[in-house]
């Protein structure tokens, strides 16, 4: 949101903020139905208030769930005048047999992943620190390795997982899926894991946008605590079973996707914490 007002851009805030709530509710199987925000600001400003919701409007569109309300609260003594904070609540369904819990993730399983748009809507303190504070950059600063101003780059929409994975789910069986956000691949993708296994994760089986190496560059910071940090690219991982890895690809494929398979589960001792490895 700090970025937002730098650049005088509010209309992509509402789509992040939907795309953080239903991307986490796919996860797990279920089809978002409703949506709810809570918007709060030190003084109402009409122009920016309107972005905002249009963007939340369109994320609902994307992820086909209702947005059924909202609080809008002024706060002077809490929040400086044009500052904001948004906070988002979704619903969904998903029949109790149907839960993806990651319980029947296994050895041998394969992990595609999904791209993202860029940074999605994680490590933006890093990013501040890194772009604003250390080089003095400006959000109208157009960067060749970017193809766009560095303003535009950062406030690029989190994706929406919704639509795709619905329509995989109807056909094949998921394992376990992960939305790749705060804590990147080390921190996410345990949580999903059962015991005695590990995901081993193959970084050179995609090329991250070029937003990564930027900052990788410019901030020098060490390969372990970019993939610890930012989606590096993958947005979402889905874990199946190898002989549905085809047909599976080929789905994502149909619906415009670019699915890359970017590692394997492999068995640990059977009591052995889950874990994660990067090659």
């Amino acid at each position: 949101m700090a970025i937002a007002h730098l650049c005088g851009k509010h209309d992509t805030i509402g789509i992040d903020l939907v795309a953080m709530c239903v991307n986490d509710l796919i996860v797990g199987g279920a089809t978002p139905l409703s949506f709810l925000d809570y918007f709060a600001v030190g003084k109402l400003d009409l122009g920016i208030a309107k972005e905002v919701i249009k963007g939340i409007a369109e994320g609902c569109i994307q992820s086909k769930c209702s947005l059924v309300g909202g609080e809008t609260a002024e706060m002077p003594g809490l929040y400086r005048e044009k500052d904001y904070d948004l906070a988002g609540f979704v619903t969904g369904i998903v029949e109790r047999d149907e839960i993806i819990d990651g319980s029947d993730i296994s050895s041998g399983n394969v992990i595609i992943g999904l791209r993202s748009s860029g940074l999605h809507s994680n490590g933006y303190s890093l990013v501040r620190k890194i772009c604003f504070s250390d080089h003095g950059f400006s959000v109208e600063d157009y960067r060749e390795e970017l193809a766009c101003t560095l303003g535009e780059e950062l406030l690029k929409p989190t994706r929406i997982y919704v639509q795709p994975v619905l329509n995989v789910l109807k056909n094949y069986q998921l394992n376990g899926m992960v939305h790749n956000t705060g804590g990147g691949f080390y921190d996410n993708i345990p949580r999903i894991l059962p015991k005695g296994c590990k995901a081993v994760i193959d970084t050179g089986s995609w090329t991250p946008q070029p937003i990564f190496q930027f900052l990788e560059k410019m901030g020098d910071i060490p390969r372990e605590e970019m993939y610890r940090t930012f989606n590096m690219g993958i947005g979402l991982l889905i874990i199946v079973n190898e002989e549905m890895v085809s047909d599976i690809c080929h789905h994502f494929e149909a619906v415009g996707e670019e699915p890359v398979v970017i590692g394997k589960i492999i068995s640990l001792g059977e009591q052995e914490t889950a874990q994660v490895e990067l090659v």
